[in-house]
């Protein structure tokens, strides 16, 4: 019952950071959403020009529907920008057009640790559906007093030990991407003073929302491997 409650400790300290870090998140992308891009770029304009930049002609930005659903698609070659960063003249737009331009950039340029994410991507799909059942197992093992099966606790650890290693190749996936934007924004005058610091905060949040993600896949990973380290 001791290691029910101390995964119960573990799973509500990391859902308390990560819904912490996703507000404060959620908080920075509304007061920038509310300041007034001083170039008059719109979201969609910011993104094609910096497609254009960069010589990259064979990706289109397309809308979306939802908030902070903004993402590049490699295997369409599409820019998905939401809909309060598609028309929006906001820094908080530029700041996401310019992020997701960052990906396709590194598409562009087969940037490795992209490569690598992208590889693994099925191996992690099929990891993240599986972890459900083994949660219940290890939830019902526990919770009813009896050892986990050492082969159960095997598959689990390989489940989030991918996830975990998906999260962390992931950190500089997104750090370069916001990296090029803002060197981008700053080169080009998109977004300069106030327009540019905002926006260099507003994906900062963004980014430690991913690192609160990978540490909280990595204390799951480590739980389960002391877990069979324990067990007889």
């Amino acid at each position: 019952m001791g290691g029910y409650m101390g995964y119960m400790i573990i799973a509500g300290a990391i859902s308390l950071v990560g819904m912490l870090v996703s507000n404060r998140l959620k908080s920075k992308f509304k007061h920038y959403s509310q300041m007034p891009l001083q170039s008059g770029y719109s979201g969609k304009e910011v993104a094609e020009k910096m497609l254009e930049h960069y010589g990259i002609h064979d990706v289109k930005v397309v809308p979306a529907q939802g908030i902070l659903t903004d993402h590049y698609n490699p295997s369409t070659k599409t820019i998905a920008l939401s809909e309060p960063v598609y028309n929006a003249r906001t820094v908080a737009a530029a700041a996401v057009a310019a992020h997701e331009c960052g990906h396709a950039v590194q598409h562009d340029t087969e940037y490795a640790w992209l490569k690598m994410r992208s590889m693994i991507v099925p191996v992690v799909s099929v990891s993240s559906k599986a972890q459900q059942f083994l949660l219940m197992a290890a939830f019902g093992m526990m919770g009813a007093g009896i050892s986990n099966s050492p082969i159960v606790l095997m598959i689990t650890i390989a489940a989030f030990g991918v996830t975990a290693l998906f999260s962390f190749i992931t950190l500089p996936v997104e750090f370069d991407a916001s990296n090029r934007a803002m060197a981008w924004l700053d080169e080009t005058q998109i977004a300069k003073g106030t327009d540019y610091d905002g926006a260099k905060d507003a994906l900062w949040w963004a980014a430690m929302t991913y690192v609160s993600a990978a540490l909280g896949a990595l204390v799951y990973f480590l739980y389960f491997v002391l877990r069979f380290a324990s067990s007889d």
